[in-house]
């Protein structure tokens, strides 16, 4: 089923605005995944709340549409949602960044993108290198405020999070990492930006981003470095979000520590990313 999930979300993107997958909009209850850390999106497109006594994290506005969805996830935990002190994306598709002005003038939280991402998030998607010219992927134009580059720490009342640069997907792509207590241990959490190539993308001889298969490749090197307990990402596809939450609710609140099934996920990915890099190259000859 995952993989099933995960042929059908890219091919989203060359979608009209209103033939969005349902499992977009669709609702999801909001949770605590571990510590303070809490999932607050929708079905598939995954945002996630860091809450610290300074102020709260949140990663990923999703769509313009999702904004009133992710405030009513955040004050059905108990929570304020002018307590967002920062924004985090984990790339600049609209998907995953089109609600950020909105958040942003909102709460009047402090934007913080990937280097490689914020001329994408301050053109609005013009400068992407794959759909910038492509109308129906554009979003608003967030000012950013704190560029980051890849091992660079963003801190708030506490808690810490790990930037780390797996690009590819865009250019900054970005994938979050921080450790979490739980029940007197502590779980390594990693949130996954995306390793996935969309259709339509040239891995071999794309003038727009001659380094992508390299960054691609760096990006699954990194990944697999990564020691992983609690495994998420920017889609809820990515990691089995209805069927851990199902577990969840039932009383397994270790439903969301995986790491064999982040491995299995990595793996699989690269093996996408390079069956397609060779059947382009063997085109390409």
């Amino acid at each position: 089923m995952l993989c099933a999930v995960l042929a059908v979300l890219p091919l989203a993107f060359n979608r009209p605005a209103l033939a969005l997958p349902a499992s977009w909009t669709t609702p999801f209850p909001a949770f605590r995944i571990a510590g303070n850390l809490y999932y607050v999106g929708s079905e598939d497109l995954a945002s996630y709340l860091i809450v610290t006594p300074k102020g709260d994290i949140l990663i990923n506005s999703s769509l313009v549409s999702s904004v009133p969805l992710i405030r009513r996830s955040v004050e059905s935990l108990g929570f304020q949602f002018s307590d967002i002190k920062v924004l985090l994306i984990s790339h600049a598709h609209y998907d995953h960044c089109a609600g950020s002005a909105a958040i942003l003038r909102r709460t009047g939280a402090k934007y913080e993108v990937m280097s490689e991402d914020v001329a994408v998030v301050e053109s609005g998607g013009k400068a992407d290198f794959q759909y910038g010219s492509d109308k129906s992927m554009q979003y608003p134009a967030s000012h950013v405020d704190r560029v980051l580059h890849d091992g660079d720490t963003v801190s708030l009342g506490g808690t810490v999070l790990t930037a780390h640069l797996t690009g590819g997907h865009t250019k900054g792509t970005t994938t979050w990492t921080l450790d979490e207590q739980e029940a007197g241990r502590v779980e390594h959490v990693v949130i996954v930006g995306s390793p996935n190539v969309n259709p339509g993308y040239k891995l071999v001889g794309n003038r727009a981003y001659p380094s992508i298969a390299t960054d691609y490749r760096e990006g699954f090197r990194l990944l697999s470095s990564l020691q992983c307990d609690i495994f998420l990402g920017a889609h809820g596809g990515y990691f089995d979000l209805p069927g851990k939450y199902a577990r969840w609710k039932g009383g397994d609140h270790d439903a969301f520590i995986d790491p064999a099934g982040y491995r299995e996920y990595i793996a699989d990915r690269k093996r996408a990313f390079e069956a397609e890099y060779h059947r382009q190259s063997a085109r390409s000859r």
